[in-house]
């Protein structure tokens, strides 16, 4: 299972010295090139490493993420063009298509000792520290001392869940600064591509209760290491709709 410092390395490290860059679609790769230097593959210490790969789907170049016992994520640096002065309010839709082998059965979202999806798209903000509670400043400042990390302050976490309803929200159990929204459940699409467009900024705003800011970067990946498991999820284009 992941321990604490194991997995806000994984929460946080997108946020840390990212290329400053747009990062190519994955649509204009080759496949089985190496990833470009603008993307970032994310691991934990101490626990199985995801397979990262850009590999031909009906035609097109995507990303694909293998997990066998593992967890991992990739991150890109997209650039948010509705994060500027006078935006608040206004729609920003993050669009990208994904698709899954399979469901992790044992999964559960809510508890930490299965905490594993088979797919799933962080959106990381940049929420001042100082704006937070005293409490939750404490508990981000000693996560930084302890992991050395710039830890974020503000998530939303879009997942496949295997048995929650679509449309169903929680707290990661790990911390209430990550949102999880279910956007697929079940087996009726699995194998399928499946194409998502979500406002960020609406969902950050029913989240945490007050206006999006920028949007510091994106992770997509999955996870099987807390249900010992394995599973395959790919990624298309990811990307704000201009």
């Amino acid at each position: 299972m992941k321990n604490r410092v194991a997995w806000l390395a994984l929460f946080l490290l997108p946020l840390l010295s990212w290329s400053v860059e747009s990062p190519p679609p994955f649509s204009s790769l080759t496949p089985g090139q190496a990833l470009p230097k603008e993307f970032r593959v994310v691991n934990l210490p101490g626990i199985g490493k995801n397979v990262f790969s850009l590999v031909a789907d009906e035609g097109k170049t995507v990303l694909r993420v293998d997990s066998s016992s593992s967890a991992g994520s990739l991150d890109i640096p997209i650039v948010d063009p509705g994060a500027t002065a006078g935006s608040a309010g206004a729609e920003r839709i993050l669009e990208w298509r994904w698709k899954v082998n399979r469901l992790l059965e044992k999964a559960d979202m809510e508890d930490k000792s299965s905490d594993d999806h088979p797919v799933r798209v962080f959106v990381f903000f940049d929420v001042p520290i100082e704006s937070l509670s005293f409490i939750e400043r404490n508990k981000i400042r000693i996560a930084r001392a302890i992991t050395g990390l710039d830890v974020p302050t503000a998530a939303l976490c879009y997942v496949w869940d295997n048995k929650h309803r679509v449309g169903y929200k929680a707290w990661s159990p790990y911390t209430h600064r990550e949102r999880k929204i279910v956007l697929q459940s079940g087996p009726q699409s699995v194998g399928q591509w499946v194409a998502e467009a979500r406002d960020v900024a609406a969902d950050f705003r029913e989240a945490f209760g007050f206006e999006a800011p920028a949007v510091s970067s994106i992770a997509v990946g999955n996870d099987s290491d807390n249900t010992h498991d394995r599973v395959t999820s790919w990624f298309g284009d990811v990307g704000f709709r201009r």
